[in-house]
């Protein structure tokens, strides 16, 4: 018998600073922020652009520090001491594109040797004191959606009864210079559904939630407000950047993420990187999925304010999500100059949208090179509900 998943804190680090507070600040000012340009004197590329966190700590394991600081901080806000978890029910699942390259990306590479990327978990496990078990997720860009429904069948199965879930990415020249050689970045900012987008634009960040099973959180007292309700992926395998065509494993990650039903839905957090491609096809895939209500639904473009933050996005999008429903309601977006009409999707502008009593779902969606596909779906818990 499965179990009811609940989510009972968030954490997030972004190019606005530290702690999910300062996210939905930044959320709700729907202000425009120029990317950074990292200081690297080797990142010789035409547009070295990036949103940088505010840490001008240059250490080799900025990846993990970010996924630290949210871990910490969403275990504050679901009143767990990391101390008192049972290492044998706790897990740790972080998502990331790059790992920590750092030390290896330093001077022209391999001046120290070179170190594993992939030890964001450990390293995460390691500075809370948890000693259970701990993966790493490397699903390209839907990393961290993948490690939140990682989180979610352990969860569900008994297998776990807390996990710390999530992404973190931290910036790459690697990355960044593979970016600039693909033609994918945009000269200006992230623009997601613009006419005139051109690319998208890296970021750094991290955001982590605490899953946790539904009587495990009763039996200690917490109030138990939201539940993660749904988590798919799906895999295109068509071509290594770009997305299948027609859209159908996309659209078979957000139905079995929904369920049966898509009624309730109250917001989207779409993929949304300001890619040609992308923007337009998730949209079409939208309206397939979402059918009349699709016209309705308002999406929450989260890429417009922080950047692409790779392995971290969709995570970020689930605290984005956590936020809203905690809220209730959709803050207004970044403005658009001018929307794409290919998008057909509904953004608000000027101010923020109220969530409908009986819309108390948000979907947060996550897509990947490899045509890797993933879907999350946050909701209201029952006894989080006002009458």
């Amino acid at each position: 018998m499965s179990r009811e998943v609940v989510v009972t804190g968030v954490g997030a680090v972004t190019c606005h600073g530290a702690g999910a507070d300062a996210l939905w600040q930044a959320m709700t000012a729907a202000g425009t922020r120029l990317p950074d340009r990292p200081a690297d004197p080797l990142a010789r590329m035409e547009l070295p652009l990036i949103s940088l966190v505010p840490d001008p700590e240059p250490a080799a394991d900025r990846a993990t520090r970010f996924a630290v600081t949210a871990a910490t901080e969403a275990l504050r806000d679901a009143a767990l001491d990391a101390t008192s978890l049972s290492a044998a029910r706790t897990a740790v699942v972080v998502g990331s594109c790059m790992g920590d390259p750092g030390g290896n990306e330093r001077g022209r590479g391999g001046d120290g040797g070179w170190t594993p990327p992939f030890r964001l978990a450990a390293g995460l496990a390691t500075g809370l004191g948890l000693f259970g078990e701990v993966h790493d997720i490397g699903n390209a860009c839907a990393a961290g959606a993948y490690a939140l429904g990682f989180a979610y069948d352990m969860v569900r199965s008994g297998e776990a009864d807390v996990v710390l879930a999530g992404g973190s990415d931290a910036y790459s020249r690697v990355a960044l210079g593979c970016f600039n050689r693909l033609g994918a970045v945009d000269p200006e900012r992230c623009r997601p559904f613009e006419t005139d987008r051109a690319g998208t634009v890296f970021a750094e960040g991290a955001g982590i939630l605490a899953v946790e099973s539904a009587a495990h959180a009763r039996a200690r007292g917490a109030s138990v407000r939201l539940r993660l309700s749904g988590a798919a992926w799906s895999c295109d395998a068509d071509h290594p950047t770009a997305p299948e065509a027609g859209g159908e494993q996309i659209a078979r990650a957000m139905r079995e993420a929904l369920g049966a039903a898509a009624e309730g839905v109250g917001c989207v957090v779409p993929h949304g990187t300001g890619t040609r491609l992308n923007d337009v096809l998730e949209s079409r895939v939208l309206h397939q999925v979402l059918g009349e209500q699709a016209a309705q639904v308002p999406l929450y473009s989260l890429k417009a304010l922080l950047g692409h933050a790779g392995g971290a996005s969709a995570a970020l999008g689930a605290v984005a999500a956590a936020l809203i429903l905690r809220h209730g309601s959709v803050p207004a977006n970044v403005p658009l100059k001018d929307q794409d009409p290919e998008c057909a999707v509904l953004l608000p502008q000027g101010g923020p949208v109220p969530l409908a009593p009986e819309a108390r779902r948000v979907l947060v969606n996550a897509y990947g090179f490899g045509g890797n596909n993933a879907s999350l779906v946050l909701e209201t818990a029952a006894e989080g509900r006002s009458a």
